[in-house]
């Protein structure tokens, strides 16, 4: 029955992220993808956890308030690191890549993404926090900086990704891989549910 309930229900993603849309669609959806567009350094909180939470309403709210998101599910996710109490999201350049990568390894910190269901259907919404501890290896200045020269760390919170160059240099992760990853598909299903729909019923394939 998933098709056809996924045909009455829209789901969009309001991220950029090739990332989290590739989770979603390896789960079985099939999301629409409309960028927020919002200003994530005019945004604050006083902790890591509140601030990817604050970011991931701030882009769900503007993406659910447009016309194009009529009728659907809106996700919105935002992603930072904890290291010593401090948020970190994507690095400013390649330096501060490489000031990340140093300080971080040999080392754990704390992945956590904000996570935040509107169903612009009747304005419900849901939101909440996943935390995976993410323990990095010690790889060398010259692999950090062959690293840095991909380009990959600065499109990704914390500087790193378990999907992508840095894996190798990640030992191991306390939690769930795909919040590491950008989305958390165990806490979406809770979030959907507490809007009283199935995360089966928006499969599509």
């Amino acid at each position: 029955m998933g098709g056809m309930s996924a045909a009455a229900r829209r789901l969009v993603l309001a991220s950029k992220s090739p990332a989290r849309l590739g989770l979603l669609r390896q789960a079985g959806f099939t999301p629409e993808v409309i960028v927020s567009g919002v200003d994530e350094d005019a945004l604050d909180a006083p902790t890591p956890g509140e601030l990817a939470l604050v970011l991931a309403e701030a882009k769900a709210e503007a993406v659910a308030a447009r016309e194009a998101a009529a009728g659907a599910l809106v996700v919105g996710c935002d992603s930072v690191l904890e290291l010593d109490g401090r948020a970190l999201g994507k690095p400013d350049d390649a330096e501060d890549a490489i000031a990340r990568w140093k300080s971080m390894r040999g080392r754990s910190g704390v992945l956590r993404t904000g996570h935040c269901v509107i169903d612009t259907a009747d304005g419900r919404r849901a939101a909440a926090t996943a935390s995976t501890t993410v323990r990095f290896g010690e790889p060398s200045d010259a692999e950090i900086a062959a690293y840095v020269a991909t380009g990959e760390p600065l499109h990704v919170a914390g500087a790193f990704t378990l999907d992508g160059r840095s894996a190798p240099f990640v030992d191991g992760i306390d939690g769930d891989h795909g919040n590491v990853i950008g989305l958390s598909l165990p806490l979406l299903r809770r979030l959907l549910a507490e809007l009283d729909i199935s995360v089966t019923d928006l499969w599509t394939s």
